[in-house]
């Protein structure tokens, strides 16, 4: 990871802020989001077990750093990319392409969302895995 300059870090807190006033809970950092990122990946690695309105709402973490992503210095995007690009690798090769059909029976998704959302876990268990079970 490269060393990020006060300019850098001041563009995560202005886009942490931009996206806070259109309506997200709180001005997140890069670091919480890159962080609950990791955690659902983990999850999904080893089985996501909890309600699919919970796994919706974990899935926002993603759409929190894509929206940022465009927002902060390039410095920032080089000190975090590799990070972000093997979280991505990791949940890519957890789920499976279904073009959303089992996460979209319960969320809206739309052509504008992430690919991740289009992607279901190959491992699941408890609530969620009879949530997707549904037809």
């Amino acid at each position: 990871m490269s060393e990020m300059t006060a300019d850098d870090y001041e563009s995560i807190d202005r886009a942490s802020r931009a996206l806070h006033a259109r309506g997200w809970r709180k001005a997140f950092t890069l670091n919480e989001m890159l962080g609950a990122w990791a955690s659902l990946v983990d999850e999904v690695e080893t089985g996501y077990d909890q309600m699919v309105y919970e796994y919706t709402n974990d899935m926002a973490c993603r759409d929190w750093i894509a929206l940022v992503w465009p927002m902060v210095t390039d410095g920032v995007r080089d000190a975090r990319s590799e990070e972000l690009k093997a979280l991505d690798a990791r949940f890519e090769a957890a789920t499976e392409d279904d073009d959303g059909i089992a996460i979209g029976r319960y969320y809206r998704i739309e052509d504008k969302d992430g690919w991740w959302w289009r992607r279901r876990p190959l491992k699941v268990a408890g609530v969620f895995a009879a949530d997707l079970a549904r037809e």
